[in-house]
């Protein structure tokens, strides 16, 4: 296996790749990588997975064994990669594209030089006639897609407030970068600090100003107490963003692979922060008119206050984009956490997010993602698993927390289920976290404990 995902990385990918013939997995996604993927990558026999996302890739994707059913979201997004694979472009042969441009034009070329002198005067004769109209419609028209609306503060000054605390979006104000956008620290001038995310736009995805006005004051209005506050949103020419509050802590994942703050996040504030995190998106699913699926629920989306409280980010952002936008397909999750079923299909469900939160309880118990349990090895029931094995070391035996700590490992299984109707909905996962566990509900030894029996109680 081979990961330098996140490491901006940049240049050509080299031809020599194909070498690494028994090399099994290939994460080069979310660097900075330009050019084509090397025709080599079919000498690789031995590759199962492949992973070129958020990348500058351009041209066609090789026509390798490993690729006749790959999953788009191994490419997407990139600045330009085609092929065969459902969700990527087709390649277009710039030869016949080109052949048909030139007779195209040698057949109209006559009737524009006959016609140029008539049309040129009748558009000069209506820009005049017109002028004076359309300077009232393009002002109406540019107040309309200057809208900025955030809650709570003066749309005008909040903006320009932005702009300046961020230093026109300055690279060194970024906390995070993911599919959606980039993710900036701004302080205020009251001294308030906001997280605000500029999303990656294109005419394409943002073209109905209505639909995203209309799918933003939606989010605003959401209120729960383990949902990151959305303040509101910025639509104009030049920028798109939106403006979170600021949780100082950061993310789940920074905290687990920082030795101190991991030891803070004792088992019983990790067991209250899976709860927490399955009541927000118990509420996202089934008390929100429309119903929001987050569809990247991952430790990167969780953050903590400085009191460990956690609060789910990114929520929803995914609605803002067209149906057909391009970028739907790259924005299905995260490597990892993603439900197996996208992998054959295009539909997200609220099934797509329980499974990602299964991936985060495992990674809650284990201290980091929980790859070597998700390869299938041991759902096969071949290895026998210990718990006290698998759990995080870095803290003490669970003792008093043991007896709610089965139930959450359980209840991850359930929701790695590859069925999607097998796994509980996060209402019944939740409901399933605050019961009190009976007295009787761990009476093997938590020292003696197997995987297999806490799935099989």
């Amino acid at each position: 296996m081979l990961d330098v995902s996140n490491n901006n990385l940049s240049g050509v990918l080299p031809q020599q790749l194909g070498k690494l013939e028994m090399l099994e997995s290939l994460n080069l996604s979310h660097n900075q990588f330009s050019g084509s993927i090397p025709s080599s990558i079919a000498n690789m026999l031995s590759l199962s997975t492949l992973d070129v996302s958020y990348n500058d890739l351009e041209g066609p994707v090789p026509t390798a064994r490993l690729l006749q059913n790959a999953s788009a979201s191994w490419f997407l997004p990139n600045k330009g990669l085609c092929g065969n694979l459902s969700g990527l472009p087709p390649c277009y042969s710039t030869q016949v594209a080109g052949h048909h441009k030139r007779k195209i034009i040698g057949f109209l070329l006559p009737i524009v030089l006959v016609m140029g002198f008539g049309i040129v005067a009748a558009i000069v004769v209506i820009i005049i006639l017109t002028r004076k109209k359309r300077k009232p419609q393009e002002s109406v028209t540019s107040e309309a897609r200057d809208l900025f609306s955030v809650w709570n503060f003066d749309g005008r000054l909040a903006f320009d407030d932005i702009v300046r605390a961020t230093e026109d979006f300055d690279d060194k104000y970024i906390t995070g970068t993911g599919g959606y956008g980039k993710v900036y620290k701004a302080q205020l001038q009251d001294g308030q600090l906001v997280a605000v995310k500029k999303l990656h736009q294109t005419e394409e995805e943002f073209d109905d100003e209505r639909r995203f006005r209309s799918e933003m004051e939606i989010l605003t209005q959401i209120r729960q107490r383990s949902i990151v506050k959305m303040y509101g949103f910025c639509s104009h020419p030049t920028y798109k963003f939106l403006v979170y509050d600021y949780i100082q802590q950061g993310s789940l994942h920074g905290i687990l692979e920082n030795q101190e703050l991991a030891k803070e996040l004792d088992w019983k504030k990790r067991i209250s922060l899976a709860t927490d995190v399955a009541q927000a998106i118990s509420y996202l699913h089934h008390e929100c008119s429309p119903s929001i699926i987050h569809r990247d629920i991952t430790s990167n989306n969780i953050l903590l206050d400085t009191s460990f409280k956690a609060f789910v980010s990114d929520f929803g952002t995914a609605r803002i984009l067209k149906p057909d936008s391009s970028n739907w397909s790259a924005l299905a999750g995260t490597y990892g956490y993603i439900a197996p079923e996208l992998s054959y299909t295009s539909v997200v469900t609220e099934k797509c997010d329980v499974y990602s939160f299964g991936v985060v309880v495992l990674e809650l118990v284990m201290g980091k993602h929980p790859r070597d349990l998700l390869d299938g090895t041991m759902s096969n029931g071949e290895q026998v698993i210990m718990v006290k094995d698998i759990l995080d070391q870095r803290l003490t035996t669970p003792t008093t927390e043991e007896n709610r700590l089965s139930p959450l490992i359980k209840l991850a299984f359930s929701c790695l289920e590859s069925s999607p109707q097998a796994r509980p909905s996060m209402q019944e996962a939740y409901q399933m976290l605050i019961k009190r566990p009976s007295s009787s509900s761990c009476s093997v030894p938590f020292s003696t404990l197997t995987l297999q029996q806490v799935r099989k109680s």
